[in-house]
């Protein structure tokens, strides 16, 4: 839609994502960039490790009279290695070139988004709403970086009513993920986290049945849409810091028929009553801040769970469940990806971290649960009953962790 169009005066609204309108050249650079990712994250993953199993692992082991027993190990082997070198080069400047690859299609078509946002938040078609905070004091392991190096981070606003943060995100998110096929959801739509964890509650609790549900850290809560399908009579809740994340995502879901409840708040502290949810999630957010910080939304949880709720957060598996070799790749996003607290929470056990926050140690799991599009429904009972294994956590599978209150 071109820059000053005029938004249809309709019942429903269109999806905020059709603003987006690449040019043949823009489509051709985000594709070589999806590309390089895989290349990267496949073909040179691949090389490195070959390199470090076949040299390293036994030069290291002689100098040292003993195997890599940790990441640091593996990282000191591998230091000033080339393979680990072109890797890192290559894997650092594809991050930058993922956000890089939206920014002008996304400012060029921002009128429009922002317009389609204002009508979202004042019509509210699927009956959801937006409660921003202008007074919110945002978090510095928020505003001192530009976490996963996206310029701007997730909070910083650049206009009225801005929406250009949440659209670098989510379409960035795309390129991202584009030729990884199995990190989208079914139908590319929403989040393939969501999905499949909320498939899963579904599958293995099945007389569960949540009345609220909330999502923590919720970016544009891709991750959390899914659920409306899974338990259509439950009522969606969202918060982030971010208020451009919180705007895009409100004109998604209302586009999408899906009534969720936005709000800007740091889930530190939320406003929300004793015992008002019966399931809070998260994707992808406990690794981005600081351990101490985690202590107190994991408390924050417990608090405003109902007895007998639940929590199921996907996050990366913590270094306990992985051999040092996977340490030392899932770590590589501390020294380079503006993630300085990802290490410190992968050394914690959130096992540990919940039982610490309230819950009842005998409550608490971990598991990893398979991508539900690449899996598929048949094969994911079988997964249900014990039959066959989920796929590892970042090769078709989410590692996840929870607790109910007692």
């Amino acid at each position: 839609m071109p820059d000053g169009s005029v938004l249809p005066n309709t019942d429903t609204l269109p999806d905020i994502d059709s603003f987006f309108q690449p040019t043949h050249n823009e489509v051709a650079r985000q594709s070589f960039v999806s590309a390089l990712r895989k290349h990267v994250l496949v073909d040179k993953l691949n090389e490195m490790h070959d390199v470090y199993e076949t040299k390293k692992k036994a030069t290291f082991t002689k100098a040292k009279g003993h195997a890599p027993k940790t990441g640091d190990d593996v990282e000191a082997a591998m230091d000033g290695e080339m393979s680990y070198r072109v890797y890192s080069a290559l894997r650092y400047n594809a991050q930058e070139m993922t956000w890089a690859s939206v920014q002008d299609a996304v400012e060029r078509n921002l009128p429009d988004m922002i317009e389609l946002a204002k009508k979202a938040a004042a019509e509210t078609p699927a009956g959801g709403s937006l409660r921003l905070n202008p007074n919110l004091e945002i978090p510095r392991y928020v505003s001192a970086v530009d976490v996963h190096l996206i310029p701007g981070c997730f909070h910083n606003e650049y206009t009225a009513d801005d929406v250009a943060q949440g659209a670098v995100v989510s379409f960035g998110g795309m390129v991202f993920s584009g030729a990884l096929g199995w990190r989208l959801g079914m139908k590319g739509k929403f989040g393939a986290v969501g999905e499949s964890v909320a498939y899963y509650l579904s599958q293995k609790y099945p007389n569960f049945k949540p009345r609220r549900i909330l999502d923590i850290g919720t970016s544009s809560a891709k991750n959390l849409m899914p659920y409306a399908e899974v338990y259509p009579d439950a009522e969606l809740y969202a918060i982030d810091v971010g208020a451009p994340l919180l705007r895009y995502g409100h004109a998604k879901a209302e586009a999408s028929g899906i009534a969720v409840h936005f709000s800007q708040q740091n889930a530190e502290a939320t406003d929300f009553p004793d015992g008002h949810f019966d399931l809070i999630v998260s994707s992808f957010f406990f690794h981005e801040i600081p351990v101490k910080s985690t202590k107190k939304i994991l408390a924050e949880c417990h608090r405003i769970l109902s007895k007998g709720g639940m929590m199921a957060h996907m996050e990366l598996p913590p270094r306990k469940n992985c051999d040092p070799y996977l340490n030392f790749y899932w770590d590589w996003d501390t020294l380079n990806n503006n993630e300085p607290s990802y290490s410190a929470f992968r050394a914690s056990d959130p096992n540990e971290l919940q039982a610490g926050a309230g819950f009842d140690r005998s409550t608490t799991y971990e598991i990893t649960v398979p991508n539900r599009a690449t899996f598929g429904d048949a094969k994911f009972a079988q997964f249900i009953k014990g039959e066959v294994p989920a796929p590892r956590h970042g090769q078709g599978g989410w590692y996840i962790f929870g607790a109910t209150k007692s």
